[in-house]
């Protein structure tokens, strides 16, 4: 587990984790509205070097980076009612492809996440501490580079 105490902080995780990750990693984000997804998400971009600023895909559902050292694919499926709309827009090509993908929401369609990947679990605590922890999934074995 990893505390972190701002967003500042937050982004610096992912810069350090951006790090660990390689071409074809599914990285899955879990937590509640205001937990740190998208400040995870921009630090992970940042230490990939994507020089493009870092938007939540809240209503275009995936925001695609390719100005970094390997494609970055932003998901967020919390608008989506299930899989099939995930399919059916073509977005389930980018999980395991070229890039790195990062999920939020997964439970949205827990179908179409892979079995080899990263689930990291953000938690609010106040206005600015976020309890942080990651999991391991199938294959894969990243984690959070705080956590041993």
């Amino acid at each position: 587990m990893v505390v972190t105490k701002s967003a500042m902080e937050t982004r610096a995780l992912g810069e350090r984790l951006a790090g660990q990750l390689r071409p074809g990693d599914v990285v899955l984000l879990e937590g509640e509205l205001g937990a740190g997804k998208s400040e995870l998400a921009r630090g992970i971009a940042r230490g990939l070097g994507v020089t493009e600023t870092v938007t939540s895909p809240s209503f275009t559902i995936l925001n695609v980076y390719e100005s970094g050292s390997c494609p970055l694919y932003h998901f967020d499926w919390y608008r989506l009612e299930n899989e099939e709309e995930l399919y059916e827009l073509g977005m389930d090509e980018y999980l395991g492809g070229d890039g790195i993908a990062l999920v939020e929401w997964p439970g949205r369609c827990p179908e179409a996440v892979p079995e080899d990947c990263l689930l990291i679990r953000l938690e609010a605590e106040g206005e600015t501490t976020r309890r942080i922890t990651s999991e391991s999934r199938g294959a894969f074995r990243t984690i959070l580079p705080d956590e041993a």
